[in-house]
């Protein structure tokens, strides 16, 4: 029996590429989108910023620990109901957010909203991992990391002037809306029969032993830590932004528009990474993006510190950040769901778990420091990247050759 999933006999349609980004995006965009209403949820809503950002971190909690069991369930029931599954719990958690009146109602519909996103960040990688290899899989991954870098910036500016125009429930109703037309995307355009052909039959027991093979394997924990850090460094920057830029007087619908720097650079690193990956050198992709990532975080807490505080001090040395990521990701993407190709979905779900939780305790962690300036949030993201850092190098060790032993005569 073959340990690789079945895959369509035809080479993947743009079409369907196209269809797989927008699933693996729409996580992200539901994330972002409410952002600039964050400033004045405590207000309109009567809560602390700490429990503003748990709307946040909710969401987050939720996003990366349904992606564990989407994961296992899309390996042994395939990829595509699992997702219309997905799709429906968002369409719902969209509606129940903006229908809430409270904050501890807005927390729990997040949550919910978080829970039905998840499918589309396990599936499409999956399918990924299913439908292209080698180094085409680390070039379609860099297109996924330039989609997924557009939904920051956009989300945040449309969410922003949703927000003023209409109130911050107009967000809401739009991701209930684009949620529905997902589904209907994912029914009628994604293969019905891609799964894995070498699971278990029971579903609880597939979990079990899938998660449990992939924690023996070293390489694929040391891949998860680098892509956590990663994404708690930039989901700090994303929770601090909207609190730290209104101590410069830039109200909700300017928010977008500061913090779109650092992912459109992210667009620019991961446009580098498709046109290198023909070169098979993800390992000097990986260096070189942890190197620049380091450098604009100590950047910017060096302006912090002794230089102008104004906005674009704060927001444009995390372009290198941003163009850092746009480089590390993609290959560390493609090592993390191609070292056991049968278990692709539950090494995706394990990823995505990880890189929410993580994202959630930066997140949660900005709420508890004083947002007068950006001093304090360089710090946090500096041990967040240095963290990763260290398990690159880590990992670099493990599969740098040895030296050859001495030769007997």
């Amino acid at each position: 029996m073959s340990s690789e999933p079945t895959a369509p006999s035809q080479p993947p349609s743009q079409w369907l590429l196209v269809n797989l980004l927008c699933q693996l995006a729409f996580g992200l965009l539901a994330m972002t989108m409410n952002l600039p209403s964050m400033q004045e949820w405590g207000e309109l809503l009567n809560g602390s910023p700490a429990e503003v950002q748990l709307t946040f971190s909710a969401y987050l909690v939720s996003y990366g620990l349904f992606q564990l069991v989407y994961g296992p369930l899309s390996d042994q029931m395939g990829r595509k109901p699992t997702l219309l599954l997905g799709l429906s719990i968002a369409v719902a958690g969209s509606v129940w957010a903006s229908l809430a009146t409270s904050l501890p109602m807005l927390i729990a519909a997040r949550a919910v909203q978080g829970a039905g996103c998840a499918a589309g960040m396990v599936v499409g990688r999956a399918m990924v991992q299913d439908l292209y290899q080698g180094p085409q899989r680390t070039r379609v991954m860099a297109y996924v990391g330039m989609v997924m870098g557009l939904c920051p910036p956009l989300a945040t500016v449309i969410g922003g002037q949703l927000h003023v125009r209409f109130g911050w429930q107009a967000n809401f109703v739009v991701m209930a809306l684009v949620a529905a037309g997902l589904w209907v995307a994912a029914w009628r355009g994604l293969p019905s029969h891609v799964k894995s052909e070498q699971v278990k039959p029971h579903w609880f027991g597939t979990m079990v032993s899938s998660y449990a093979q992939l924690a023996r394997e070293p390489s694929f924990l040391l891949f998860v830590v680098v892509l956590s850090m990663m994404s708690a460094t930039f989901y700090a920057f994303l929770a601090a932004a909207p609190g730290v830029l209104g101590t410069y007087n830039v109200g909700p619908d300017g928010v977008g528009f500061y913090i779109m720097l650092v992912p459109l650079s992210y667009i620019v690193g991961n446009f580098l990474t498709s046109r290198l990956a023909h070169r098979d050198n993800d390992r000097g992709m990986m260096f070189w993006g942890q190197v620049l990532a380091l450098m604009g975080i100590v950047l910017m807490g060096l302006l912090a510190w002794a230089g102008p505080q104004t906005p674009l001090a704060f927001a444009m040395p995390l372009m290198l950040l941003g163009l850092g990521n746009g480089l590390l990701v993609p290959p560390t993407l493609a090592g993390t769901v191609g070292l056991v190709p049968a278990l692709a979905g539950s090494a995706a779900a394990v990823a995505g778990l990880m890189q929410q939780l993580m994202g959630a305790l930066g997140g949660f962690t900005v709420g508890l420091l004083p947002q007068t300036s950006a001093l304090p949030l360089a710090g946090l993201m500096l041990c967040l990247a240095g963290a990763g850092a260290l398990a690159q190098w880590v990992l670099f060790q493990r599969a740098a050759p040895k030296p050859p032993g001495p030769v007997r005569q």
